[in-house]
């Protein structure tokens, strides 16, 4: 019993020894969620490459898997990944993306992510998503995000707002599909009323056909819908 016991312990340390020795394949990149790829797999391979050599061939007792996980989600349009080595030696990366909501067209040009945070636009693929004009920053999204995740969440507002604009002031703006005033929020304060105001507006007067009749929709006041006629 003793000799057998021995002889199953040397297995598994033979076999383990020799599964860590075993030299990782090419790297198998798989894109989970969204749809649309922003970052290519050859591009996730050459971050691997640029972290661990060539990665390929490389003995797997000598990869450090996170340091390859936090090399990817370094990358600005990388939310998150997982860095694992399959039994029979393939590296694989599991790559979450980030989701745009938003694209600042200013000096610079750019997407807003699900999480209020700069992602950089690909030459892969470009995000339908509303514009944002005006007077806006990358370190200061906030306001902008606010509205264009309201506009994410509802259906009217993903129909037909296609630009939010933000003055010098912070005071916001939107321009909505085949109309031609401009809807003027204020501050983000009692923005869920401003909508439910602008739906009313919207309904009232494409009912009676008089959406082409103004140049201003006021909202900023919580109570109050202040239309300018042309």
């Amino acid at each position: 019993m003793i000799v057998l016991l021995g002889l199953v312990v040397f297995l598994f340390a033979f076999a383990s020894s020799r599964n860590l020795k075993r030299e990782v394949s090419k790297p198998n990149v798989k894109f989970v969620g969204e749809n649309n790829l922003f970052i290519t797999s050859e591009t996730v391979s050459k971050l691997l490459i640029q972290n661990y050599g060539t990665v390929k061939n490389v003995p797997k007792e000598t990869l450090d898997l996170n340091l390859l996980e936090n090399a990817l989600k370094s990358n600005s349009m990388i939310k998150n990944a997982e860095v694992y080595v399959a039994v029979n030696g393939t590296l694989n990366a599991e790559i979450e993306q980030k989701t745009p909501i938003a694209r600042v067209s200013t000096n610079a040009s750019y997407y807003i992510d699900d999480e209020g945070f700069y992602m950089p636009l690909s030459s892969n693929y470009s995000a339908r998503v509303p514009l944002v004009t005006g007077y806006v920053e990358k370190n200061n999204l906030k306001n902008a995000f606010k509205i264009a995740q309201k506009i994410k969440e509802d259906e009217f507002l993903k129909k037909y707002v296609i630009e939010i604009h933000q003055d010098i002031n912070s005071r916001l703006y939107l321009r909505l599909r085949q109309c031609d005033f401009l809807v003027q929020l204020g501050d983000i304060s009692f923005i869920d009323k401003k909508i439910n105001n602008l739906k009313a507006f919207y309904q009232k007067s494409l009912k009676e056909q008089t959406l082409n009749s103004y140049s201003r929709v006021n909202l900023q006041f919580e109570n109050q819908v202040i239309c300018t006629k042309i």
